[in-house]
């Protein structure tokens, strides 16, 4: 599974004039699954993502992590998207393609899933809508933006 995230001091999801999601400051996730991609993957991303030390501690440094923002336990949004783009292969010309991606059944299974556990980890949770034509607005607190990439576990 691939992930980008932005840290943000607020981030919103519009489809058809309407938001679906909102935060203020945390993280904007957004994920997408690929071909092989299993829970697991998806598993392993949450928790890096939860654990990841992006938030600045008192001295300016980044040492918090979206679930203590403030080094006293307050936990920061997070806004999760998801985003097929991502696994754009643009090696072959200049017309991305999108092979890599998960079929879009999968592809929604694996991003649902993964929603529902960052709802039982965590306790700010939004999202957009999978498959929808959405608006994602955005303050990038920084800007802090970082990939991930969880690659599925070989035999």
């Amino acid at each position: 599974m691939i992930a980008v995230l932005q840290r943000v001091s607020s981030a919103r999801v519009d489809v058809d004039g309407h938001t679906v999601g909102e935060i203020g400051p945390g993280l904007l996730v957004l994920v997408c699954a690929e071909q092989g991609d299993t829970e697991a993957e998806g598993e392993k991303l949450l928790a890096k993502i939860l654990k990841l030390r992006i938030f600045s501690d008192a001295q300016g440094k980044m040492n918090l992590s979206v679930q203590d923002m403030d080094g006293a336990g307050t936990a920061g949004g997070l806004l999760i998207v998801s985003q097929f783009t991502l696994a754009a292969d643009v090696r072959g010309g200049n017309r991305p393609s999108f092979t890599q991606a998960a079929a879009p059944d999968e592809g929604r299974r694996l991003y649902e899933r993964f929603v529902e556990q960052a709802r039982k980890a965590h306790t700010k949770v939004q999202t957009g809508q999978f498959a929808a034509h959405m608006q994602v607005s955005l303050v990038n607190d920084g800007p802090v933006t970082i990939p991930l990439r969880m690659a599925p576990a070989t035999a």
